[in-house]
């Protein structure tokens, strides 16, 4: 396959800013697509924002993040998005009917040639394929949050996948600066997941059902393991709406109490995570 230089990107949230941004610093031509005027507004915000992060954790110059930032088009028209994509990274909330109906969407849209990837965190690529028309040029390419650092690319097909196009997905990882990391059967959660969610999700059960305080449990995870982060501040960095929505899913007493929990607590109120300045704790 010709080499992947055209990126578009739907949904500019957490990770999704973070990936267009990360492809943007290493060369690519990207395209983020979301909702609204506002939020496609509120983009360069989100720009200078992790041009600090670069500069204090890539030494990025001034002039390399002047470079990553000019290689970045926000936008609100799908198809324009699409028009001359390589490749697609869908990273829009963790429900599967909303992933279907976008991907529909990008099914019609994009050309016959552009590689589709998710960056879903517990959703399989088999749910999906088929809402594209393309299941053969649909897999899954993950990232840990804060990508420049944590910068493994999961990379893993389902089994209509083209072969050519999950070699093709390893490259552009690669390409971007990520770890590629092929998984080579469906697991949900991948490797990442598959080991840190059941942490996150012990940490919850303890909170939900009161048996300690957030700053203890992790206080514990990190005095007894020499973790830098505790659990509660692990899911700061991931946010409350992906918590929100992966428990609201998970189908079970407890998560749906988390859910909820989550949603009047900290959701309402603004309290979205760090990348807002505020989640479990507080941020300057």
């Amino acid at each position: 396959m010709a080499e992947l230089q055209n990126l578009t990107v739907i949904g500019s949230g957490v990770l999704g800013s973070q990936i267009a941004f990360q492809a943007a610093y290493f060369g690519k031509t990207v395209t983020v697509y979301d909702i609204s005027d506002e939020i496609v507004a509120g983009l360069p915000a989100k720009w200078q924002k992790l041009s600090e992060f670069y500069a204090r954790d890539m030494a990025a110059t001034p002039e390399q993040l002047e470079a990553t930032t000019a290689r970045i088009t926000g936008t609100t028209d799908v198809t324009a998005a699409l028009a001359n994509a390589d490749i697609v990274i869908e990273a829009v909330p963790e429900n599967l009917e909303l992933k279907r109906k976008v991907w529909a969407q990008i099914g019609a849209a994009a050309p016959s040639s552009t590689i589709f990837c998710t960056n879903s965190s517990t959703l399989l690529p088999s749910d999906i394929a088929q809402s594209t028309g393309h299941p053969e040029r649909f897999l899954a390419l993950h990232f840990a949050n804060e990508v420049w650092r944590n910068n493994t690319g999961e990379v893993m097909g389902h089994a209509g996948t083209d072969p050519a196009a999950v070699q093709a997905v390893l490259g552009f990882a690669e390409q971007i600066g990520m770890v590629p990391i092929h998984v080579e059967k469906e697991q949900p959660g991948y490797i990442l997941n598959t080991l840190l969610v059941p942490l996150l999700g012990a940490a919850t059960h303890l909170w939900v059902n009161d048996v300690a305080s957030v700053e203890d449990i992790d206080r514990t995870w990190r005095t007894a393991t020499g973790s830098p982060l505790g659990p509660f501040q692990i899911l700061d960095v991931v946010g409350m709406e992906t918590l929100y929505q992966i428990n609201l899913n998970t189908g079970t007493d407890e998560s749906r109490r988390v859910a909820e929990r989550i949603k009047t607590e900290y959701i309402d109120k603004g309290y979205k995570g760090r990348d807002t300045g505020r989640g479990f704790y507080t941020y300057e």
